[in-house]
């Protein structure tokens, strides 16, 4: 019976724990773990001391092109090849300290690559500005931004509880470039190419700027040998209203708003049910309801500056295995629902007919693996 716990728990906090934001789009939720990575993702967790160590590493990927204005889908940018498309990657870096089977400190840096293409912000995306239809790529890589967490859980799991919960909290810090800039093709007057260096969109920008913090929690219900129910989810607040990169001296004359990015709120929280396959020891599959989002308002400062607000709502099945001190986890989120809702500056027009939109990804590949030292 303990067994077969340890592998649903080992398994069950592997995901729920490690498990990453994501931007999925042009809503840009920035990539971090949610909530204190490894607390407990190996199968020998009931047998860690105070003073052991965890390195957890994460890998996300996604392409993002399928634009919403509300949770309505644009088709015509896809029949007309205007989409904008970005493809991203990242592999996040962390390291866990067991200060007692209660309470953990953790450490977690993502490294990213992206590439977005697009037309508009080039040549445009109108036939007669851009009659070749031509697509131009930007591209941003390098370290995100850093995030310090705690966490602690209510009841010793030591215990082997049919029910615990954990609380954390944590930092987030503006280490990742949010100014980072590419090469924009325009075309003169008499349509020769030039080339003008700006910051690159928003969803690609490797950090927000902000000093942050969070507040998360977590936790998992056993209802029969096998089969384990799992929570969790997290709140990042940004008080800082914009950083200081000015997106193009034309978006600040047009529209002083969203001439500057805006340091953005963002949430996340998973729920699901987690099966153990006792004729594999060690592994479990996994089926839960995810979503994740930017607001259009903070809870905290101002609102103002260049977002893109919205949420996604998603199915998420996935793969978990633990072997000694190794646990690993797959997980497959697919985009069940996308909203792009007003932001800040949509809902400044007096008229109420300005909607931004953005573009989404009806997919994510997240995997994630722990060893204990």
């Amino acid at each position: 019976m303990k067994t077969i716990y340890r592998f649903l728990l080992a398994g069950l906090c592997l995901t729920i724990l490690y498990t990453q934001a994501s931007a999925q789009g042009c809503v840009a939720v920035r990539h971090m773990s949610s909530a204190a990575p490894g607390t407990v993702s190996s199968a020998d967790f009931f047998k860690q001391r105070a003073g052991h160590w965890q390195v957890n590493m994460g890998y996300r990927y996604f392409r993002s092109f399928r634009h919403y204005k509300g949770d309505v889908e644009q088709k015509e940018r896809l029949e007309q090849n205007t989409e904008v498309i970005n493809l991203s990657h990242a592999v996040d870096l962390g390291i866990t300290y067991l200060a007692s089977p209660r309470l953990s400190f953790s450490v977690n840096l993502p490294i990213q690559y992206n590439d977005r293409s697009s037309l508009y912000e080039h040549y445009g995306n109108a036939v007669s500005a851009n009659p070749e239809q031509k697509r131009f790529h930007t591209y941003s890589q390098g370290i995100g931004d850093l995030r310090i967490s705690g966490n602690y859980w209510l009841i010793n799991p030591v215990k082997l509880p049919k029910f615990n919960m954990a609380i954390g909290a944590g930092i987030k810090l503006p280490t990742g470039n949010p100014g980072v800039k590419g090469d924009f093709h325009k075309l003169d007057k008499e349509k020769r190419d030039y080339v003008i260096n700006k910051p690159v969109d928003q969803s690609i920008q490797l950090g927000d700027g902000g000093v942050g913090f969070s507040l998360e929690g977590q936790g998992y219900a056993q209802l029969t040998s096998h089969l384990t129910a799992y929570f969790n989810g997290y709140y990042l607040f940004n008080p800082r209203e914009t950083n200081n990169v000015v997106r193009s001296p034309e978006a600040t004359t047009q529209d002083p708003i969203t001439g500057k990015f805006s340091v953005a709120d963002q949430f996340a929280a998973r729920v699901g049910l987690s099966q153990s396959l006792h004729f594999i020891p060690g592994l479990a599959v996994m089926l839960g309801g995810r979503v994740e989002g930017v607001p259009a308002h903070d809870a905290f400062g101002g609102s103002k500056g260049f977002r893109r607000p919205g949420y996604i709502v998603s199915v998420e099945p996935g793969l978990s295995y633990m072997r000694g001190k190794f646990s690993g986890a797959v997980t497959v989120p697919v985009a069940l629902y996308r909203n792009r809702i007003k932001s800040y500056s949509d809902l400044q027009d007096p008229t109420g007919q300005r909607h931004g939109d953005a573009a989404f990804a009806d997919y994510l590949i997240s995997v994630s693996l722990s060893r204990w030292f």
